[in-house]
Order: C-alpha cells, then sequence, then structure tokens
C-alpha cells in the first residue's frame, strides 16, 4: 500500500525478537502481545469488527482475526500481507510483520483504509458496492 509508512524508514531485521516479528515473548499470552488490553476482545465476544473486508471488486481482501492478527490477499497472492491490529472505538491501527504501520476508520459495514473502501463480506454496504 502507497500509505504504509515505518516508524525507523526501515524493515526491522529478521532476528527472531518478538519485539521485531509481532511475535508473542515466550511465556506470554498471544492476545496481550498482539493487541493492547483496552482492545483486545474475550474468545466469546470479540470486538464487532471480526471477519472478512473486501474491496467492492473483490481485487483485496483483509480478515480481521479475533486474537489481532489480520491476513490480507491481494489478488492471487494468499497472505500478501500480514501483521497485528488494535482497534480503539471505530479506528484501526495495524503493523505489518515487516514493521509497517497504517490506519483505518470503520462506518458501520464499510472500513476506510488506504485509500480505499472495504466491505463487510456479505453486507449490504458490499451487494450495493458491487452493482456500482
Amino acid at each position: 500500500m502507497t500509505t504504509r509508512t515505518t516508524t525507523t524508514g526501515r524493515a526491522p531485521e529478521a532476528s527472531g525478537d518478538p519485539a521485531t516479528t509481532g511475535a508473542p515473548a515466550p511465556g506470554t499470552d498471544e492476545t496481550a502481545a498482539a493487541v493492547p488490553a483496552s482492545s483486545a476482545a474475550a474468545d466469546d465476544a470479540p470486538h464487532p469488527y471480526v471477519g472478512m473486508w473486501v474491496t467492492a471488486d473483490d481485487r483485496i481482501r483483509q480478515e480481521l482475526l479475533p486474537e489481532g492478527r489480520y491476513e490480507e490477499a491481494r489478488g492471487t497472492v494468499e497472505r500478501a500481507y500480514t501483521g497485528r491490529y488494535a482497534v480503539t472505538g471505530t479506528h484501526i491501527d495495524y503493523v505489518d510483520d515487516t514493521g509497517f504501520t497504517a490506519d483505518g476508520t470503520f462506518d458501520g459495514d464499510v472500513l476506510h483504509h488506504g485509500g480505499w473502501r472495504f466491505y463487510r463480506e456479505g453486507s449490504a454496504a458490499q451487494r450495493a458496492a458491487a452493482r456500482g
């Protein structure tokens, strides 16, 4: 994405260090490591944005997983981007596994992110966008 930035201007080295790889530190709770406590959701009550979000043409598909990780597919490339995310209210912050950051805003079943509009898969908003 052209809006991805990193605070250091470079990707972190692949040291295996949980702080640079996005992996939880040994002996820590994975959910707590991936998402700040303010937005971490209990397994039985995930935040309302968990699930698949797609562009109107279905070219970009982003799955927000309940444990605070995401996987983004682009065209035929599955897992083109992966990383962690945190939701605060209707705002989402992303940190991909190379350290790049991005953000977005939810508006009902529409996610505005990186100059794109994503729609909750199967929603009326997605069906309307697909019709053009």
